[in-house]
């Protein structure tokens, strides 16, 4: 079983949706992603920065769940990271409210000693310059870096950006970044030229019509269960990736045959935590239940086809 680095933000959230809304409640990248890859009983360690406001309950449920927090720095005096948004009717566009970076603007992270030989590191949507240093304390090259990423930082730091992803093996982008990324609009041509830029695995989300996996000419594709309701999409992109790279740190396979497995996983975490505001359907989730899912995504898109 591989090693698994976890770099993102622990945050505040506050999140409007039509089915209501929230005051502050635990949130972040790193957050979604650990609670996900948490189902893979691995060995996983989170790397971020929060404030003393942050409650030490929230970093003791996270270490129950087997996640490593000593990766974490606690500025006493800070105040951890806050982001608030309204989601529209459709549920696939939202304004943002608030950004507060507070702690998170002189972030400089420090992956544990025990944890620099990592098999595989998970780069959460951060400054590019700031998972650069990341990969840059590892001991040892890893076999998997996989990196999530966003417009923001297309917008303003795309020179860092175009760096970091030269040295990842997997990056992780929705359809409209993936076509700003690249000015193609077509999705199968934005891969072809991403993989020009240094990545050997490309990951386009395309939200509730699934995610597109693609390795040189292989395509594969998998969609979104299709859910009676969506209640707060937050933190969907970030536990699909958690449930991705657990899949692979549990099985140790990075071929592309078992990275279809892997998205199938993500996929699957994905749709239970859409079902509740923030973390909170991830909180109480049972092994169980994300079994019973998987069935579910078998049968939707298992078929038997007589070719003539």
């Amino acid at each position: 079983m591989g090693k698994l680095v976890i770099v993102g933000t622990m945050a505040f959230d506050a999140i409007e949706t039509p089915f209501g809304k929230t005051d502050k409640i635990l949130g972040g990248a790193a957050t979604y992603i650990g609670l996900s890859a948490s189902h893979f009983n691995i060995d996983s360690a989170a790397v971020s920065v929060v404030g003393g406001d942050f409650p030490q309950a929230y970093l003791d449920f996270l270490k129950n769940n087997n996640i490593d927090v000593s990766g974490v720095e606690i500025i006493k005096d800070g105040k951890t990271f806050f982001w608030s948004g309204k989601y529209h009717n459709d549920m696939n566009t939202r304004d943002t409210l608030a950004t507060e970076l507070n702690t998170l603007a002189d972030f400089n992270p420090v992956v544990p000693e025990n944890y620099r030989d990592a098999d595989i590191v998970m780069l959460g949507n951060l400054h590019p310059i700031v998972q650069s240093s990341v990969l840059n304390q590892m001991t040892k090259k890893p076999k998997l870096v996989v990196l999530d990423t966003m417009n923001f930082w297309m917008d303003s730091a795309l020179d860092d950006l175009h760096n970091v992803i030269k040295n990842v093996d997997v990056i992780t982008i929705n359809d409209e970044e993936a076509r700003q990324l690249t000015g193609e609009y077509s999705l199968v041509v934005a891969a072809r030229k991403i993989h020009t830029m240094g990545p050997k695995y490309v990951i386009i989300k395309k939200g509730e019509h699934g995610a597109l996996l693609f390795h040189n000419e292989n395509v594969f594709f998998a969609p979104a269960l299709p859910l009676e309701e969506v209640f707060d999409p937050t933190g969907a992109g970030d536990t699909f990736a958690g449930g991705f790279v657990g899949y692979l740190a549990k099985t140790e396979d990075t071929s592309f045959e078992n990275m279809k497995n892997a998205v199938i996983y993500g996929s699957t975490l994905a749709s239970f935590c859409v079902e509740k505001f923030g973390t909170e359907r991830m909180q109480n989730l049972s092994n169980h239940e994300v079994h019973k899912r998987l069935e579910q995504f078998k049968k939707l898109t298992q078929y038997n086809i007589k070719l003539t």
